[in-house]
């Protein structure tokens, strides 16, 4: 009798294993969409970009971005969370929705944790502060000494929870004042940058760089502990004075929470395959994106972690939670 309840119970195991292996077996049999936070031009969109390119070619399947960008990446979030759990929506995003919003926001309408499940890490990117031309400074130092000598005559932009909190940071470090100037996502910030709207930005490299280049902004400097290969020439912000400044962002890809593991591990699969590709590497490294990848259980660790420490940067930024 225990003998035959000990059959019954493995042959179910067995059975509910192979129903959760079958979609996984077929997966995908729809166009696979990646959604991204931001608008086109975005890093995150050059990321996703690259790596549906190459997932169509390797993989054979049929892969889509799909931009929504708005409040923080919120809009995008909260679209993904309430997609079907089937492994064809996948949200390309950043430390903004799943480690900085928790603490930028009173009230999220999603759950970073609980409405996702982690696919993998994607890369880390750098940040470089761009200025107006108007603007009387020729580096940090100098602006910085410009913004303590003239309250309230310089403001900063930001498309993303990354932008605003490396220009809160650089505020606070450093210890004078800014107008902050919220926008849906950063290239529409660099558009009014260079219209003389509002006098400076932090945003990705991949942004910032090609006006920096062109004369069209002035380039001070990067957010992270070292200068950025791509653009050796800009300072770190602690090399310009502002002690304790170091800001890097990052992507990963998750799909909504209740998606059958064989499918995560099979995206999991494809997306690290497709980011160790060398031709993926250098593309997104002309982007000013390092590659990075993980299993689906590191990134979950690495959410956790993050958002722990960007809670600490907004809290060092001064920043009130909306």
């Amino acid at each position: 009798m225990f003998r035959s309840i000990v059959t019954a119970l493995g042959l179910a195991v067995s059975l509910a294993a192979l129903a959760d292996a079958a979609p996984a077996q077929t997966f995908p049999t729809r166009p696979v969409k990646l959604v991204v936070p931001f608008a086109a031009g975005s890093a995150t969109d050059t990321l996703a970009r690259v790596l549906a390119h190459k997932l169509n070619v390797a993989e054979g399947w049929t892969v889509i971005v799909e931009n929504m960008a708005g409040a923080s990446g919120i809009v995008a979030a909260q679209n993904v969370a309430r997609a079907a759990p089937d492994g064809h929506t996948v949200f390309v995003t950043t430390n903004t929705t799943h480690a900085a919003n928790q603490s930028l926001f009173k009230k999220l309408p999603y759950d970073p944790i609980a409405d996702f499940e982690p696919i993998g890490r994607l890369g880390t990117v750098t940040l470089a502060l761009a200025v107006n031309l108007s603007v009387p400074a020729a580096n940090t130092r100098e602006l910085v000494a410009y913004g303590k000598a003239n309250p309230g005559k310089l403001s900063f932009g930001s498309g993303s929870s990354s932008a605003r909190i490396a220009g809160e940071m650089l505020k606070a470090l450093a210890g004078f004042d800014m107008l902050h100037v919220p926008y849906k996502s950063n290239p529409m910030a660099i558009t009014d940058l260079l219209g003389g709207q509002f006098s400076l930005m932090f945003a990705d490299i991949s942004t910032t760089l090609p006006q920096i280049r062109t004369g069209k902004v002035k380039g001070f400097g990067v957010s992270g502990k070292q200068r950025s290969p791509l653009a050796p020439d800009l300072a770190t912000m602690m090399e310009e004075g502002v002690a304790g400044y170091d800001l890097t962002a990052w992507f990963a890809a998750f799909v909504p929470a209740k998606t059958l593991k064989p499918i995560i591990d099979k995206l999991n699969a494809a997306v690290n395959g497709a980011i160790a590709d060398k031709a993926v590497v250098d593309a997104l490294l002309a982007a000013g994106i390092e590659p990075v990848t993980s299993t689906p259980d590191e990134l979950r660790a690495f959410v956790v972690a993050e958002t722990k420490k960007w809670a600490d940067i907004v809290m060092v930024a001064g920043v009130q939670p909306e």
